[in-house]
């Protein structure tokens, strides 16, 4: 981590673990530990009422690793800016980058108490390249750039990744302007890299989750349609094979003739001007 990682470990009294948290929900259904007793009950409950979404949060860091080794070995990105990031589990965005080019840079954003105690801990990158943390929210595109500066140079590309975050913004123009502006700072030759929930694989079981987690969560959710992911791209070049199942896009020749489509849809996109 740099130094411009926030240095103040967070104490126990500003967690509050009897409230269940998205990225910790996350977390604990990718096999990570950094969660407490509610988000596990939320998420049995989740899991109960939606049994694919395991198979939904395998699927979407699956194609996270895809895309950034794409961004990485086959376009030459090498600047990252991670908003939203969750709990570091495995196969995190600095840790596929470097594995490609240890000179990546990676900034990390999240407003989560528990990752600001373990960014500065868990998410360590190669001397080589940089890895450092934001504590800001998505809905503080202005704080985010700038904390993003003082690693990541503006002059040059950088890959903007937004996983899974932007269900959070229920409203669908304040999520548009919110990454339309993201996008905006970035230069020519960045990418937006993003997926979210849809509710057109499995509506009812979809539907229920979104419901229940809504109940019983501080940040709400919603499914957003294929078409309304898509408008997040407007103004951007869409690579093949657009807007998709995350398990669609660019799947491993291992995982040809097994592809299952999960609710999760995804695209990555180019800045050309």
């Amino acid at each position: 981590m740099t130094d411009n990682s926030p240095h103040d470990k967070p104490s126990q009294s500003q967690l509050d673990t009897s409230v269940p948290q998205s990225a910790r929900v996350w977390n604990y259904w990718l096999g990570g530990k950094d969660n407490y007793p509610s988000d596990r009950a939320v998420g049995d409950q989740i899991r109960r009422t939606n049994p694919h979404i395991v198979e939904i949060a395998v699927a979407a860091r699956a194609f996270l690793v895809r895309a950034v080794t794409h961004l990485t070995r086959d376009v030459g990105i090498r600047q990252f800016l991670d908003v939203g990031t969750g709990l570091p589990t495995v196969n995190n965005t600095h840790e596929v980058a470097q594995a490609i080019a240890p000179d990546s840079r990676i900034v990390y954003s999240d407003h989560d108490p528990l990752l600001l105690a373990h960014a500065r801990a868990l998410l360590v990158g190669t001397a080589e390249g940089a890895t450092d943390y934001i504590d800001a929210d998505l809905r503080e595109p202005d704080l985010i750039l700038d904390q993003a500066a003082k690693t990541l140079d503006f002059e040059q590309p950088i890959a903007l990744m937004l996983m899974g975050i932007v269900g959070h913004i229920p409203d669908d123009e304040e999520a548009c302007s919110l990454v339309r502006k993201l996008v905006a700072a970035l230069p020519s030759g960045s990418y937006l890299v993003l997926y979210d929930d849809t509710n057109v694989i499995h509506p009812e079981t979809m539907e229920e989750m979104t419901r229940s987690w809504n109940e019983s969560g501080q940040n709400p959710r919603v499914n957003r349609t294929p078409e309304k992911i898509a408008k997040f791209f407007d103004g951007l070049e869409l690579l093949d094979p657009g807007v998709v199942s995350v398990s669609r896009w660019r799947p491993d020749g291992v995982e040809v003739g097994e592809v299952v489509e999960v609710d999760d849809f995804c695209g990555v996109g180019r800045k050309n001007s």
